[in-house]
């Protein structure tokens, strides 16, 4: 038998890297408002353990659901989407 994958993967920008192998990573998503019919966009921040510190504020990545690691922290970094725009 072959095993589906269950662990749900999300695509967002990374905020924050100022924490050690840890990064905070800002989900957004579109949603249509229930009554009035716009297209409203909800964001939600993860912790996602970053082991050897290599992204970087800006950064769009695809985290993945993993155990516990912290208090905080059930999500890791799979990886790099694409890199910050440097200006």
């Amino acid at each position: 038998m072959s095993e589906t994958n269950l662990k749900r993967t999300l695509t967002g920008r990374v905020v924050s890297d100022k924490m050690n192998k840890t990064v905070t990573v800002m989900v957004e998503r579109r949603v249509k408002h229930p009554l009035y019919g716009k297209i409203v966009v909800r964001s939600a921040k993860y912790h996602a353990h970053d082991e050897t510190n290599q992204y970087k504020t800006g950064d769009l990545v695809e985290i993945s659901e993993t155990r516990p690691v912290s208090k905080t922290k059930a999500w890791s970094v799979v990886r790099l989407v694409e890199a910050a725009r440097i200006i």
